[in-house]
């Protein structure tokens, strides 16, 4: 049986050379980050929907302002429903 040259015998130095770090010039180097439009618009967006999401779907007070004016005699008079008749002709498109 026969033992070819495996390698040096002395691996220390060429371990001592691969593990030198040079110093680095701070003077040269700066940090810098770059954010992509896409990446932009999707933190606009999923800020859009937090928002939404933490808004309620019903405003309380406008619904008790309205009841308030619903409930007034002097509020529902030939105006008022002919605007609200305007309204529902023009949504409808008739």
């Amino acid at each position: 049986m026969g033992i070819d040259k495996i390698g040096p015998i002395n691996n220390y130095n060429r371990y001592e050379k691969i593990n030198k770090k040079s110093p680095i010039d701070k003077s040269t180097s700066s940090d810098s980050v770059n954010i992509s439009k896409e990446a932009l618009n999707m933190a606009e967006t999923n800020k859009i929907i937090e928002i939404l999401n933490n808004t309620p779907d019903v405003r309380a007070d406008k619904i008790k302002m309205l009841k308030e004016k619903i409930n007034d005699p002097d509020y529902i008079n030939e105006t008022v429903t002919g605007a609200v008749a305007d309204k529902l002709i023009d949504f409808f498109k008739l």
